[in-house]
């Protein structure tokens, strides 16, 4: 079993940066996917960004360009660096891990975007 736990939310201003991040614990060998998710009231969870151990990287395409990926495999760690937020970004975020085929999530933290 994998754990997952999120930090780095909050409330910025449109135009504005935030960086999450999530350490993974627990059964940690064998992790290949680490991403971020999100979720906005009323909507389903959508595919923000992937990092897989080898370093490849996916976004959605209302994160390229503005959202980073990256890993510390010696950490565990998956963070996002969002810069130039909209309000539209606000929404639940979620950090994923893929072990052997296996998903696991954590808990969320909040992203709140004002205009």
């Amino acid at each position: 079993q994998v754990q997952l736990v999120e930090s780095g939310g909050g409330l910025v201003q449109s135009g504005g940066s935030l960086r999450l991040s999530c350490v993974a614990s627990g059964s940690i060998i064998g992790i290949s996917a680490m991403g971020w998710y999100r979720q906005a009231p009323g909507k389903p969870r959508e595919l923000v960004a992937v990092i897989f151990s080898d370093g490849r990287t996916n976004y959605a395409d209302s994160a390229k360009g503005r959202f980073t990926i990256s890993r510390d495999n010696d950490k565990n760690t998956v963070d996002l660096q969002m810069n130039s937020l909209k309000p539209e970004d606000t929404a639940a975020y979620y950090c994923y891990a893929n072990r052997l085929g296996r998903g696991s999530w954590g808990q969320g933290t909040q992203v709140t975007v004002s205009s």
